[in-house]
Formats: structure tokens, sequence, C-alpha cells
């Protein structure tokens, strides 16, 4: 049987509190004594000290997976699927383990956008200076030059980032199941120009910088003696303090901060800065939108903004469990009745695919995705990541 480290440090103390609760008047005060240690005592960090270091690969080699053929990440030597429990009764540590090989997965994917579907990645804002943070979109070599038509891709809330769907349907299914790769290339091989949002990546994430506070015997007509008393017990305070911190979080991370990037901090601002700076530039005729999930929000939010634009360059959306609400997001009766002729959702249902859906909102048509639809219906593994 697996005993933790925290448990046999509890164990005593759960012992004393039973033995004690039998005693009288004094005996209790003890147990209301014991039991206020036992509030302060901070058991997701006890169960820390049972982890092993959270130190993981940086490559699917170094996880042991590849993906084959099919696009399925298996194990190289068992080829078995990803197995997400690779510890048992260490759920911190294994979801550390998942989040540490998604990332890896999201710049295979990009690697992907590039290698395999030709498209450049483009460095936003437009004129970001060499130290300011910044993101980045993809987009095919015609995006701005073809005539006919582009396909702009949107993907929705969460950890997933550019050319993705769902980052659990990539590690658990297949990359045609999780990415937008096979719309991609159906879209090129049809004659589309291609623009491929990114509007997760609101920010980067920088460590916070040591706070170094001036010692004040610096500055102080203290006398010596008294001096050196004072920075010896401010060393000793010190001392005492980090080592509780190690002994209470022996994995302590790294303390981080968030630096927004600039006209792109949130993913409605991301679809209206890539729309003003890409899209309305496009020589397009006809631009069509797929936007999943909070893609959908914020290409509604997108219309709000720039209706007369937007209606003058876009022919048809297709939304996918779209979570927008015309109501909350205050869209106007033009821009409704705009959707209504020109936009579909298609969501999760167990009807047959295209079966019409019943909806309360008065916008788009709603639609059934059927069970098995590509990139619809993927809201409900979003949810769960």
């Amino acid at each position: 049987m697996f005993i933790s480290l925290s448990s046999l440090i509890l164990l005593p103390i759960w012992i004393n509190m039973a033995q004690i609760q039998q005693g009288g008047p004094d005996e209790k005060e003890k147990t209301t004594a014991l039991k206020d240690l036992l509030s302060r005592i901070d058991l997701d960090e006890l169960m820390k000290k049972d982890e092993p270091p959270l130190d993981f690969p940086d490559t699917l080699e170094g996880f042991e997976y590849a993906f084959n053929e099919k696009g399925q990440l298996r194990h190289i030597k068992t080829g078995e699927p990803f197995v997400f429990n690779y510890r048992e009764d260490l759920h911190r540590w294994n979801q550390k383990r998942y989040e540490a090989l998604g990332e890896i997965i999201t710049k295979y994917v990009y690697e992907l956008l590039e290698k395999d579907c030709n498209l450049k990645k483009i460095s936003i804002p437009v004129d970001a200076t060499e130290s300011e943070p910044k993101s980045f979109i993809f987009m095919s070599e015609d995006a701005l030059t073809n005539p006919q038509k582009l396909m702009v891709l949107i993907h929705g809330s969460g950890v997933v980032r550019a050319g993705q769907w769902a980052r659990r349907l990539i590690i658990n299914e297949d990359l045609d199941s999780g990415t937008q790769i096979p719309f991609i290339k159906r879209a090129v091989d049809e004659g589309y120009g291609v623009i491929v949002l990114n509007p997760n990546e609101n920010y980067i994430e920088v460590e916070k910088p040591k706070i170094h506070v001036q010692s004040s015997s610096d500055s102080s007509d203290e006398p010596a003696e008294k001096r050196e008393r004072k920075d010896k017990v401010s060393k000793e305070t010190k001392k005492r303090r980090d080592f509780y911190e190690k002994y209470r979080n022996p994995q302590r991370e790294k303390e981080m901060m968030q630096l927004y990037i600039r006209e792109n901090g949130s993913p409605e601002e991301h679809a209206i800065y890539v729309w003003d700076h890409f899209i309305a530039q496009s020589a397009a005729e006809n631009v069509f939108f797929v936007a999943h999930s909070y893609g959908g929000l914020a290409f509604v939010e997108l219309m709000i903004q720039r209706e007369a634009d937007v209606k003058s360059k876009v022919t048809a959306v297709a939304l996918t469990d779209s979570v927008h609400n015309v109501w909350h997001q205050e869209a106007g009766k033009t821009i409704r009745e705009w959707m209504r002729e020109n936009c579909c959702n298609w969501v999760s249902s167990s009807e047959p695919l295209d079966t019409s859906v019943e909806s309360m909102l008065p916008d788009c048509p709603r639609v059934s995705a059927g069970w098995s639809s590509g990139a619809v219906g993927v809201e409900k593994e979003q949810r769960n990541l």
C-alpha cells in the first residue's frame, strides 16, 4: 500500500488527537489547539514533497513519443497511446507532465504549418520594436494578393494556439481531428488564400525581478556595534524564512509576470487587429471565416466594431459550437439580420448532420454537427482541458 510522506507527518497528530478526545476539559483545550495547528497545515504543499522533480523533456523524442503515419501519437517503444496517469496518486505531477507535452505539440504544429502547409509566420504588431512583446499569425503566400477568395481560421479559447482546434484531440486521437491542417490543405487545393489567427497568444511570461531591499545600515548613523547586531538578526531571520519556504514548497516554481502584447491583449483585440492590418488590406473579393467556440464570439465582436467593412468583404461564416451571444454582446438589428443570411452555426448534437437545431437566439441558423465531424463538436473536449 502506498503511504505518502505527508501521511506519515500527520499520523502522530491524528493519533494524539484521538487519545486527547477521550479526556476531560483540559484535554479538550489541547484538542482545540491541535485542530488549530492542523488548520494551518497546507496539505497541498505537503503533498508536493512526494513528487518527483518537475523536470520534463523538451522534445517528443525525450518523452519517447512520436506521431505515426496516421498522425496518431504513440509511444516509440510500446506503440501505446499517451497515458495521462503515468504515476499513480500524483495528479499534479501528471498534469504538469501533460502540459509540458502540450507545449511541445504546439511547436510541432507550428512546424507543420510552415513545412507541410507552406504558410509563413508573420510577427505582430507589425511595427513592434525589438524589445516589446510580440505574437504572430500564419498566412499563405497569396493571402493578401489572391483576387478571388480568402479563408480565415479562428480557434477557440484555452491552451490551443494557431493551427489547433483541440490539444486533447491531437494527443488522444490524431492530428487530423485536433488541428486545422485538413482545412488549410483543402482550402489551398481549392484556390483560397489562407490566414490562421492566433487569438490566445496575448502575452509573454517573464520571471518577476527580485526586489533587493537595501540594508538600513548603509545609510544609518547608528553606532557600528548596533548596526552589526541588527544585520546579524536580519540575516538569521532571512535564513530561517528561506529554510521554511524550502520546506513548505520544495518545488517552488518561478514567480512569473505577464507582459501583454500591444493591441492583441485579448482574442477580440487580436481579431480586430488582424482584420485592420491584413484581412481588410487583402485583394480577395470574397472572404470566408471558420470560427470555433470563442472564435465565434471574437468574430461577432469584430462585426460590432467594423460592421460596414465586414459586410463589404465577408461572404459567409461557418461557426462551430460558437459561444457568441448577440444579446450580451449587444449586436444590433442589422448585424443579427446579416448573420441570419450569411452565417451558420454547427453545434454538437446527436441528430444527423445538418439537421436544424432550435435556438433561443435571433441570429444565425443552428444545425447539427453530428457526432464525428472533424473540427466541429470539439468544444466538449476543450472544456475538459
